[in-house]
């Protein structure tokens, strides 16, 4: 086998492993540009989110991908072909895509066994039954068949909404804000749940929020959207720890932007000290930059000399959030284990654990 025939035997394996692949799509309301220059890549198994504020396009996306919504350019691959690109539209139905929708969107006349079995009607009816009763059980509503949407609470009716989705075996599942109505104990639980069910069936999705929780709950990379364009595609971990621009580090978790000074690339002196390793500025020695420090960066430490005046808590249960006054009078925030209480005005011994130096330049200087 020839080199030529290698790379493009390589490039099939790999286009193989890609199950969605947006290239530069834009999409238009009328005259107005909602999404531009959108490309990111999801492979076969992944989950993946859009993740942004309200109005920065992600719903867009998800229509687009689901054949809801024209691309005035660009173009959209599911499964190795080409489903929208401007003047084309493969129909949504045969795009063998489910949604799920932020309130569920279920049949309000129809029984919950039903709604599941909505998208396999035309299967024989005994395969019919068993899909859906099968469905029931893994949502654990085996006893619920005969009932209506509006019996059920809020997190049983997103559990039938997925059962629906998923009965038809589709290739792709796009979420739209799935658990937002939902209280924090039960988006939570029903959270961990639905990645366990999505990973065991191997299906792949996509889910569109705007809560980080969610984001990092479920999915295996998460794309951090503004404006209609991605800002930064990545894994969780490296989105808290190695943000790409100042709004992705700002979006992204607790923490504050401490003003330093570069003495050295890599190197930044704080009113906490000088803190080291790899950093987004590139300025020159002697410039103000601004250094993320997050809540885990922070640490209690007994024996250190650093010292930190409480001006603010809030108990988290486990943990204890602190707003800490350092000496130049810069504010830092710091997890504590709770069953440390420290008083409002009590100073605190504190010492620097930053393994990642992500610094931007100075927002005073920023356009």
């Amino acid at each position: 086998m020839g080199a030529g025939d290698l790379a493009l035997r390589v490039a099939a394996q790999n286009r193989s492993m890609r199950l969605l692949e947006v290239k530069s799509i834009e999409c238009r309301y009328d005259t107005r540009i909602v999404v531009t220059g959108f490309s990111f890549e999801v492979e076969q198994g992944s989950l993946a989110c859009l993740l942004g504020p309200s109005g920065c396009g992600k719903t867009t996306v998800l229509r687009a991908i689901a054949g809801f919504h024209a691309l005035s350019s660009g173009e959209i691959w599911l499964s190795g072909r080409v489903v929208a690109k401007p003047g084309h539209a493969m129909a949504p139905e045969r795009r063998r895509v489910g949604m799920v929708f932020q309130d569920g969107a279920l049949f309000p006349h129809l029984s919950v066994f039903d709604n599941v079995g909505f998208g396999i009607k035309d299967m024989a009816a005994r395969r019919r039954r068993e899909t859906v009763n099968r469905w029931l059980e893994r949502m654990g509503l085996s006893d619920m068949g005969e009932r209506y949407p509006h019996e059920l609470s809020g997190g049983q009716q997103q559990r039938i909404a997925l059962a629906r989705a998923l009965a038809p075996k589709p290739s792709l599942v796009l979420m739209d804000e799935p658990f937002s109505s939902l209280d924090v104990e039960t988006r939570e639980r029903l959270g961990y749940e639905v990645r366990d069910i999505l990973k065991e069936q191997q299906i792949t999705c996509v889910l569109v929020t705007h809560d980080q929780n969610d984001a990092f709950a479920l999915c295996d990379r998460v794309g951090v959207m503004e404006s209609g364009r991605i800002l930064q595609w990545d894994t969780p971990y490296r989105l808290y720890h190695e943000p790409s621009t100042r709004f992705v580090a700002d979006f992204i978790g607790d923490g504050v932007f401490l003003p330093g000074t570069l003495i050295e690339r890599g190197a930044v002196k704080t009113g906490l000290g000088i803190i080291k390793g790899q950093t987004e500025s590139n300025g020159s020695v002697g410039d103000t930059v601004d250094v993320l420090i997050r809540p885990d960066d922070i640490v209690p430490d007994k024996k250190s000399s650093l010292l930190a005046t409480v001006v603010r808590k809030a108990f988290k249960g486990p943990e204890t959030l602190y707003t800490l006054r350092i000496s130049d009078g810069s504010h830092v925030l710091s997890l504590f284990p709770s069953h440390a209480d420290y008083k409002l005005g009590e100073a605190v011994s504190i010492r620097l654990q930053a393994e990642h130096l992500v610094a931007f330049p100075h927002a005073d200087h920023v356009s």
